[in-house]
């Protein structure tokens, strides 16, 4: 993979850890004193924000719940069948954050999983949906990439990793046209 590109990645996924997220306290919590920084005081049932990176970090130690997690397969669902009915040209509009979000509601249903034949269900129900919704856009933005001008509204709902990958194309194919004209 292209540096660029999973650079590109990284940031969106570093970006997305350190946006604040609602949670709500589970108990009630004294402040916690971390290196350049204190999270808290929660009283129970009240609401807070927090990077989402904190969040986790809480949830997993069941001291809050993160008030909205992501998506679930009725969401993911809609973001497929919007993409497919789009023209080859046209991309659909998807939250920025769709990729760091869906690969972690992957993760997690991965690691649920292995516990749990429904949500071995559920984990590839929506891996299926999730794979077709990358391949769908995947071949959109490839054949944006090889047109000389693309409009610039068909560019306008590419996530900063498609963003990434497009440049990367276009680059490549511009490159090729040049050696083989």
């Amino acid at each position: 993979m292209s540096e660029e590109c999973y650079s590109s990645i990284e940031f969106s996924d570093f970006i997305f850890e350190n946006n604040f997220v609602t949670v709500i306290a589970v108990k009630s919590v004294p402040k916690i004193d971390l290196v350049g920084f204190s999270i808290g005081p929660f009283d129970e049932g009240h609401e807070y924000e927090v990077r989402f990176w904190v969040a986790r970090e809480l949830e997993r130690d069941k001291l809050v719940r993160i008030k909205e997690s992501g998506f679930d397969a009725a969401k993911i669902y809609k973001i497929q069948w919007t993409e497919r009915i789009q023209a080859l040209g046209q991309l659909s509009t998807i939250p920025e954050d769709f990729y760091p979000k869906i690969r972690r509601v992957i993760a997690d249903l991965r690691q649920s999983s292995r516990t749990s034949p429904e949500k071995l269900r559920e984990y590839e129900h929506i891996l299926n949906l999730v794979h077709d919704i990358v391949n769908c856009r995947l071949r959109k933005i490839i054949s944006l990439a090889t047109i000389s001008t693309p409009e610039g509204h068909a560019l306008k709902n590419l996530t900063p990793e498609e963003k990434a990958l497009y440049e990367r194309i276009r680059q490549i194919v511009a490159e090729w046209r040049s050696k083989i004209i």
